[in-house]
């Protein structure tokens, strides 16, 4: 930081490197439809990469915000203006960052901007230096999509929108990728799973205009397509099967929930609806079994069994429900106003507590006395009705029973009696009485042992009772709430104002109405009316943000790069239009998910090659205009998964309790308590998917872990992809690698392939799903010889090691 005058400090521009965030103008929309050079679009993305950490919404050195046209472009004390509209030649910001003075370049450190950047301000000041409002606050736009100049290349609308900006660049589309390359990468992104050898051959082998549609089609329907983009969702929610803290106490049932998501996109759920079930599957007008589950959306949380400050861990799982609601199904940062206003967004710390008012009146995660606030029975009615028949029977005679022990109690001598009554326990009471009913009450003595004989027979029926089935879920909640006051720096013993339920003022929508509630209603139905609205189509955020999830996992990352915050502080769209485009197709098609995925899936964006261009990779490294396709590492489970299907191991079976893989000593070690809560699991259930591996947050499972499994305190957008040495340990020596490539090997052995040349190829075609070149099987050999003659194995050894070696090539490990 340095200064050249008091008098010049307003118009200071240091601009330090801050790649990652981004901020929007707050000065007045302008119309743009006449201008080359788009704020949103072109101006802001290098504002933001060079000069807003130091003169944006956070800090203003100088006093001085190019985020805000008004203080942009007003005169300084010095007389000179940052930016004057029309007049590039005149603005300081231009003559700073062209600058070729050591003490006023801009910005002081790093990279300089760039000379075509600089032309970009140029143009846009020339314009007139238009500003907009934060793209995410507006209104669905409904934009027609752009009219090119290739039309041949274009599959579909989406197409469009991608090419236009292409040849606006001057970049060229890569090639279509080969069928095999996408029938692979389609089997992936919609199953988790790698295609055989067989399928790759049927599908090059379809010379049918619609082979790949109905390629898509196939996997849409798949069972394994819910396991695959389960997994997704149950990042977004902080999804875990215990409590966390020391004791990470495991969550009853948590595992319906899972099963509930995998079966929802399986079905194809609508996405309102699936929203709705979420957070009001227990208000909606005829509740079933499954949205009950549903709403242990909101008990997969921390929990403290045993905190410091019960009152305010309340009120941390209250923020850990707005935080998360806010981002998984808004994409805005709605807990960030928890002490204060908003520093950055347009949401005040009154906003905060009226959002979090629509969840108070539920009971909070836990038991009290013999009731469990998360534990719901979902029985059938028969099953109920077999419970509650047997319950009376059993009540009516133990009923009966006790009133002639109590007749029987009351004519024994006042010490024996008295004696008698400190016992607390009935059953116990009628054991010390007993023998003496026939000489205390002669009368009812017939009658009490029939009733004894009744009740052994009725006790002995339960055994044959069906079973209740109970649902971790939402099970009381208040039908009037208590008040929610705004907390004084976000301390729940400082009450402030008492709000009401409200959504966030930016959205402009009007305060909601919460009807009273019925009768026979048990709860005040405030989540019902916040699902309804976060589910409407005429919510700003909810279709953008889920179209761009849909986009994020399908191409690699979204057209929004931070995909749970649309706020000021998340990255601009590379591509507006598409993703107002995208959200309207969404929401006409009903919120249909599937229909959503084959629309990009058969765009001829997502089918190009990932291959690099000497043009592209110089103009747009980063390949923020999709001129190619992302290549991208498997995932942790599809990893785990693949190496069990290509050995032949994968077990099929779906839903239900999660198994426990075999975890080390050593790992186990780490626990407070080693071993407390994991199980032994068969060794077939351990070939289960990954999805269904029971997810204990103090012991994640160490393979997932090494691949970027994410952390489950909290919602994860996006998984870091890492390349780190764990990972090449782990995969050469770890316990499972080994043990999966020997079975490998076993299943090649199975095929009465003898010749060692032969078991190499015939591996090559389970593992990468491809006949084996010559090369392939020379370098196999010369492999396995080395291992037999410089460290004395024999065949077998030997062919089980160059298997682990298949399991670890890039070939496997990514996708192109």
């Amino acid at each position: 930081m340095f200064y050249l005058s008091v008098a010049k400090r307003s118009l200071i521009i240091v601009c330090a490197c801050m790649a990652s965030a981004t901020f929007v103008g707050t000065g007045l929309a302008q119309d743009e439809s006449q201008s080359t050079v788009k704020f949103n679009r072109d101006v802001k993305p290098i504002l933001a990469k060079k000069c807003f950490s130091c003169h944006g919404p956070a800090d203003q050195e100088g006093s001085l915000r190019l985020d805000e046209r008004e203080v942009a472009t007003g005169e300084a004390d010095s007389g000179e203006i940052a930016i004057v509209p029309g007049s590039p030649e005149e603005s300081e910001l231009i003559r700073r960052i062209t600058s070729h003075d050591e003490f006023e370049k801009m910005p002081p450190e790093g990279d300089a901007v760039s000379a075509e950047d600089v032309e970009v301000l140029k143009t846009w000041i020339r314009e007139g230096a238009k500003y907009q409002g934060h793209w995410a606050f507006e209104p669905l736009t409904h934009p027609t999509p752009p009219k090119v100049k290739h039309e041949g290349w274009v599959k579909n609308d989406i197409d469009n929108f991608i090419l236009a900006r292409l040849e606006d660049a001057g970049l060229e589309p890569n090639p279509q990728a080969s069928k095999r390359t996408l029938i692979r990468r389609a089997y992936y992104n919609l199953t988790g799973l790698p295609p055989t050898k067989e399928d790759i051959e049927a599908f090059e082998a379809d010379e049918s205009p619609d082979a790949y549609s109905k390629l898509i089609d196939k996997l849409l329907a798949s069972d394994h397509y819910g396991e695959k983009w389960g997994r997704h969702w149950l990042d977004l929610v902080r999804f875990a099967e215990t409590n966390s803290y020391e004791r990470d106490g495991v969550k009853p049932n948590a595992w319906k929930y899972r099963d509930y998501v995998i079966r929802a996109f399986n079905e194809n759920k609508p996405y309102d609806q699936f929203v709705i079930e979420q957070l009001a599957g227990d208000e909606i007008e005829s509740p079933t079994p499954e949205t009950i589950i549903a709403t242990g959306y909101y008990r997969l949380g921390l929990w403290d069994d045993e905190p410091a400050d019960p009152l305010l861990h309340v009120y941390d799982q209250y923020d850990d429900l707005v935080a998360t609601t806010g981002k998984a199904f808004l994409g805005i940062t709605v807990n960030c106003a928890r002490c204060h206003d908003h520093k950055i967004d347009p949401i005040s710390q009154a906003n905060y507590y009226e959002f979090l008012s629509f969840f108070r009146g539920m009971k909070p995660y836990g038991t009290r006395g013999d009731v469990s606030y998360s534990q719901k029975e979902i029985s059938s009615p028969e099953v109920i009705s077999a419970h509650e028949n047997y319950q009376k029977e059993l009540q009516a005679v133990e009923g009966r029973l006790n009133e002639i022990v109590a007749s029987a109690i009351g004519k024994l001598p006042a010490e024996e009696r008295k004696a008698i009554r400190k016992e607390r326990n009935r059953d116990r009471r009628r054991e010390m009485v007993d023998s003496k009913i026939a000489e205390l009450v002669p009368n009812d003595a017939s009658e009490y042992d029939a009733l004894k004989r009744e009740l052994a027979g009725i006790k002995d029926r339960e055994k044959y009772l069906p079973a209740r089935e109970f649902a971790m879920a939402i099970n009381k909640s208040d039908k009037v709430p208590p008040e929610t006051t705004i907390m004084m720096r976000g301390n729940p013993h400082v009450p402030g104002d008492v709000v009401e339920p409200g959504f966030p003022k930016f959205f402009n929508a009007p305060r909601p109405t919460i009807p009273t509630p019925s009768e026979e209603q048990e709860t005040s139905g405030r989540r019902l009316v916040l699902a309804k609205w976060i589910a409407s189509e005429e919510n700003l955020m909810t279709a953008r943000v889920m179209v761009n999830r849909l986009w994020q996992f399908q191409f690699g990352r979204g057209i929004v790069r931070s995909s749970s915050n649309f706020g000021q502080l998340g990255t601009p769209p590379t591509h507006p239009e598409l993703l107002d485009w995208l959200a309207n197709e969404f929401v006409a098609s009903g919120w249909d998910i599937k229909h959503m995925q084959k629309l990009m899936m058969t765009s001829a964006t997502y089918q190009m090659s990932s291959g690099g261009q000497e043009k592209g990779l110089a103009q747009d490294p980063g390949n923020d205009l999709m001129w190619r396709f992302n290549t991208r590492r498997l995932t942790a489970e599809e990893v785990r998964d693949s190496i069990l299907a290509v050995n032949g191991r994968l077990n099929e079976k779906m839903f239900g309790h999660g198994f426990y893989p075999k975890i080390s000593d050593e790992v186990m070690a780490g626990q407070s308590k080693p071993g407390d809560g994991w199980g032994n699991s068969s060794y077939e259930e351990q070939a289960r998917r990954a999805i269904y591996i029971h997810v204990k947050r103090s012991l994640l499972t160490p393979i997932l872990s090494s691949f970027d499994f994410p952390e489950t305190d909290a919602a994860c957008e996006e998984r870091f992809v890492t390349t780190q040495p764990a990972q090449a340990l782990g995969m050469i020596n770890g316990a499972f690698a080994n043990q999966q490539a020997e079975e490998l090997a076993k299943r090649v052995r199975e095929t009465g392939a003898t010749a060692m040349e032969d078991q190499v190829r015939e591996a090559v075609q389970f593992a990468l799903a491809r006949e084996a070149q010559e090369s392939d099987v020379k370098i196999a050999m010369s492999l396995i010889n080395d291992l037999k003659k410089d460290h004395g194995l024999d065949d077998n050894r030997a062919f089980d090691l160059y298997c682990l070696m298949l399991i670890n090539l890039n070939e496997f490990f990514f996708l192109d």
